[in-house]
């Protein structure tokens, strides 16, 4: 028997039912030190006045879900004003970050250096302004206007043998209205190729999870499935630079 199962077995042995007590639920859950945390990353990303306009909505009636997990809301009638914990306030800092990330900073780094970087350094670096695109050969990524790169991905789309070639992918960043719209184009092109984007990320937690699951594949293609033939297409939103894309 492992260490770890005979101090699990010890615990449950240890604990006297006679002792345990059931009180009213907490009503908040965050200390001085979360709160002050959360502030100084507000401030650092959106400022004082884009933090208060920001955070105040955050999963509010009218406003709009936190995005760093899928913790329920409660009745609206039951809301506080601060109705976030600490990460979601530093997701939703990053995310509504006044920081840019312009044709200007592509062309100060290469490609070879952007994939040297950390992931923490790449966050860092803000929104994407304008569509960028990597030309075949290119060391960096170049800028290139709507009409045209929508016209790049209709030209591979249309040079397809099959709708079901093609493989289309977004983040969980992206919202509800979008993802709607953009699974309506997908079926309207002809095919049902939508992976969701739980599926494909937390797919490797359970591949590379050394304990067996009781459970099946999140899914069922690997990356064996996708053949030379397949073109991938991927949304992100909002846009970031995103490791290894």
């Amino acid at each position: 028997m492992s260490k770890s199962r005979h101090r699990y077995q010890r615990s449950e042995q240890d604990v006297d039912a006679a002792e345990l007590t059931v009180a009213a639920p907490e009503d908040h859950a965050a200390g001085v030190k979360a709160v002050a945390v959360s502030i100084r990353r507000s401030l650092h990303h959106m400022g004082p006045i884009r933090s208060l306009r920001t955070l105040v909505k955050l999963n509010q009636p009218g406003g709009f879900d936190c995005m760093s997990c899928a913790w329920p809301d409660p009745d609206p009638e039951h809301r506080h004003t601060a109705e976030f914990c600490e990460n979601g306030a530093k997701a939703v800092a990053e995310e509504a970050t006044t920081a840019r990330a312009t044709p200007a900073f592509f062309a100060g780094h290469s490609i070879a250096d952007l994939n040297a970087r950390s992931e923490h350094w790449l966050g860092q670096q803000g929104r994407i302004t304008h569509p960028m695109v990597k030309r075949p050969g290119a060391t960096h990524y170049e800028l290139i206007d709507w009409d045209a790169a929508f016209a790049i991905i209709a030209q591979h789309l249309n040079a397809l043998d099959h709708p079901d070639q093609a493989l289309f992918y977004t983040s969980g960043r992206t919202s509800n209205a979008a993802a709607f719209v953009y699974q309506l184009f997908v079926r309207a092109f002809g095919t049902n190729n939508l992976p969701d984007c739980s599926n494909m990320c937390h797919e490797s937690t359970r591949s590379l999870s050394p304990r067996p699951s009781v459970s099946v594949r999140l899914q069922s293609p690997s990356t064996t499935s996708i053949t030379p033939n397949f073109w991938c297409l991927l949304v992100r939103i909002p846009a970031r630079i995103t490791p290894g894309c």
